[in-house]
């Protein structure tokens, strides 16, 4: 009787541990892994024609979350749309890539996400090695969260090849994503394709909780009067927003290039500024500047024009669009002024009307602010990543990718604005 006894209280342990494994088992969240495979049309720098592809890519993202959490994400490139071009052996550590992940479904987002600038040495007409890229999302509402590759920009030699998606591509991760304490099992990828992700522009959507918005870099072709004559050039911009109340501070970064300048330039004798364009619902300009060159340039030393900065105080409520307008550099007693002739939408915002903002008229911030427009239809500029300076003797070293940025005219030297590009 007591084996008897025993055996069937080994069993009931037995009964009740296999119970508690059933029950636990559901509760763990793992990570989910998923490859996708789309076409893709790939823009190298100036001087080089455009590929076309196919990329591959693994989309990592738990299965799980609750409304409240940052997830991380992550992309690794299985296989890359564009090859080395046969100019130029790339280094190692000498190309990075960045790109844009769209959440959609119970919350919309743009993802940001980047990688190192690490990969093996690539010869000419070699497969591109792309190092693998990291992001985060912070979930604001419960439901189901798909995530879907978009675009993305390798940038290799301080010029950039920029790749976006032909046809619809297929969702790579679902979050299933709690109100909070509850409990989900992890889904599936699916297996037919989403709805097209061809949209270029960084859209945010204010009901969501989100406060950054980082904007898209566009290549803007500049029309520039300077004291000695005109000149035209062509930089990438990227317009971000961090909202601040019924406010929007805004950064304008300008594409990272290597150029070194001519001559020696003093401390505190350079002052960028630009005049950012409104569209869409609301109205006018936003003044943004930067800080003076805080140390001296010498010649042959590289200049970087630091980010610009402003408020945006929307005038009217609507989506309303910010795109680069008007720069001015002022430098050695010197103003030189570049106006776009075409623009590019850089942000999208969905915004909400304050009493004094900027509809109609200007929104400023620091210094004064002017309501000069760029003469400009919206359009792409479509010159890859490359500085063009008209001048036809350079087009050997725009196609090997070693010049970019915007060549500027001061007094009877060549002042070089070398812009600079900041981690997401």
């Amino acid at each position: 009787m007591r084996r008897r006894g025993t055996a069937a209280g080994s069993t009931g342990a037995l009964l009740v541990l296999c119970a508690a494994g059933v029950l636990l088992g559901p509760m763990v969240a793992p990570a989910q892994a998923a490859e996708v495979a789309y076409a893709t049309h790939c823009v190298p720098p100036a001087g080089i024609d455009p590929v076309d592809g196919t990329t591959k890519v693994e989309i990592t993202a738990p299965a799980t979350a609750k409304v409240g959490d940052t997830v991380d994400i992550g992309w690794k490139f299985v296989q890359a749309a564009s090859r080395n071009p046969d100019i130029i052996d790339l280094p190692a550590n000498s190309v990075q890539p960045s790109g844009v992940l769209k959440a959609a479904g119970a919350q919309t987002a743009d993802i940001a996400l980047q990688g190192p600038r690490e990969n093996p040495a690539i010869p000419k007409g070699g497969n591109m090695v792309l190092s693998d890229m990291k992001g985060s999302l912070k979930l604001t509402a419960a439901g189901e969260v798909t995530l879907t590759p978009d675009a993305y920009t390798v940038n290799a030699m301080s010029t950039d090849t920029r790749c976006a998606p032909k046809e619809a591509v297929q969702k790579a991760a679902t979050i299933r994503v709690t109100a909070g304490g509850g409990t989900a099992t992890a889904t599936a990828p699916p297996t037919k394709s989403a709805p097209p992700t061809h949209s270029a522009t960084a859209t945010a959507t204010g009901g969501t909780g989100q406060t950054d918005f980082p904007g898209k870099e566009v290549q803007v072709p500049y029309a520039c009067k300077t004291p000695i004559g005109d000149r035209s050039a062509t930089s990438p911009v990227r317009i971000d927003a961090k909202k601040d109340g019924g406010s929007y501070a805004l950064t304008v970064r300008f594409g990272k290039s290597v150029m070194d300048s001519p001559v020696d330039i003093p401390k505190d004798s350079v002052k960028p500024s630009m005049e950012v364009v409104l569209g869409g619902a609301d109205k006018g300009t936003v003044h943004v500047e930067g800080p003076t060159n805080a140390s001296p340039v010498k010649s042959g030393e590289p200049i970087e024009i630091p980010d610009l900065t402003g408020t945006y105080k929307p005038g009217a409520g609507g989506t309303s669009t910010l795109s680069p307008g008007i720069l001015t550099v002022k430098a050695l007693g010197t103003t030189t002024t570049c106006t776009p002739t075409k623009t590019e939408v850089s942000l999208t915002l969905d915004t909400t009307g304050q009493p004094g903002g900027a509809a109609g008229g200007t929104s400023t911030s620091g210094g004064s602010s002017g309501t000069a427009t760029t003469g400009g239809d919206n359009g792409d500029s479509g010159s890859g990543g490359l500085a063009e300076t008209g001048a036809g003797d350079h087009g050997a070293l725009k196609a090997l990718g070693l010049i970019s940025g915007t060549a500027i005219l001061l007094g009877g030297a060549i002042f070089t604005v070398l812009p600079r590009r900041r981690a997401r």
